[in-house]
């Protein structure tokens, strides 16, 4: 996927975030960061590289130095504080449970990353960070989330030199408090004409 330029499923649906601070997990050098923050969130920017973070660091973007996979790490947030969480080329499960209880109760979470069969593209390779056919769909289910949209399948992306094809699964769900018309309304296919 594109490193530099926001991903088109985070720019499609980060316009409907409800107001109030974004998590933006596994942020890199914070290209989804700056993109929140233009939006008018408060962002949380979380990575272990600390050279991405000096990088992802601006005005409205709070960065934090967390190795969420090392020996005894745990979830460092409470429940219900974020009306966003984004989530671009990264995938832990063990922090998906407490991740998602950290979603306010009318919070939205869009999520995108690498699925099975994306070794026929390059990496990742390694099955633990490749998503299993329909298991963001399944995460959504049994967390209680209303699903906006999902996809699943092959997409082009482009890197700064040559184009290239990954299998990749996403989705955008929200806790049961979003109310269902805006993601009608405040979305470019469902706004009336002007």
């Amino acid at each position: 996927m594109m490193i530099d330029q926001v991903s088109p499923w985070v720019r499609r649906f980060a316009p409907l975030m409800p107001g109030g601070e974004v998590l933006d997990l596994a942020c890199g050098r914070g290209r989804h960061a700056r993109h929140l923050v233009g939006l008018g969130h408060a962002v949380i920017a979380v990575d272990r590289d600390p050279a991405a973070l000096a990088e992802a660091a601006g005005p409205g973007i709070v960065t934090s130095d967390i190795d969420l996979e090392g020996e005894g790490a745990v979830w460092p947030f409470g429940p219900e504080r974020f009306a966003g969480i984004v989530v671009t080329n990264y995938l832990h499960r063990p922090l998906l449970a407490d991740m998602l209880g950290s979603l306010a109760p009318n919070g939205m979470l869009v999520y995108e990353t690498f699925a099975e069969g994306n070794a026929a593209f390059g990496k990742p390779s390694n099955p633990d960070f490749l998503l299993k056919a329909g298991e963001l769909l399944e995460l959504a289910g049994q967390h209680g989330l209303r699903v906006i949209a999902f996809e699943e399948g092959v997409v082009n992306v482009r890197g700064k030199e040559n184009p290239a094809q990954a299998m990749v699964q996403r989705i955008c769900a929200v806790r049961p408090g979003f109310p269902r018309e805006a993601t009608l309304l405040g979305s470019p296919q469902g706004r009336p004409e002007d």
